[in-house]
């Protein structure tokens, strides 16, 4: 994570904004009064984020993905390949 001013934000936002956007970088722009300080990112990674916290605040969706590491870890995997599906 990157750390800017507002006032290094503001003059530069077009770069910013593409860094974020381009590169998956998180950028927090700080203020003298630390609790004025936000974060930008992208919103596709912001999307995924909370993708990821609403997995892990499901209990349900959260064990079965704490089996699923469970089960790679112990190897217990199998490769398959990939169906293709006719359009028609």
């Amino acid at each position: 994570m990157q750390a800017v001013t507002y006032s290094a934000f503001r003059q530069n936002l077009k770069q910013h904004m593409r860094s974020a956007r381009d590169d998956a970088d998180t950028i927090l722009v700080t203020n003298n009064d630390p609790s004025e300080n936000v974060v930008v990112m992208s919103q596709r990674d912001y999307e995924s984020l909370m993708e990821t916290v609403r997995v892990y605040e499901n209990p349900y969706l959260r064990d079965k993905l704490d089996r699923g590491m469970a089960q790679v870890a112990r190897g217990d995997v199998s490769v398959h390949d990939l169906i293709e599906v006719d359009d028609d």
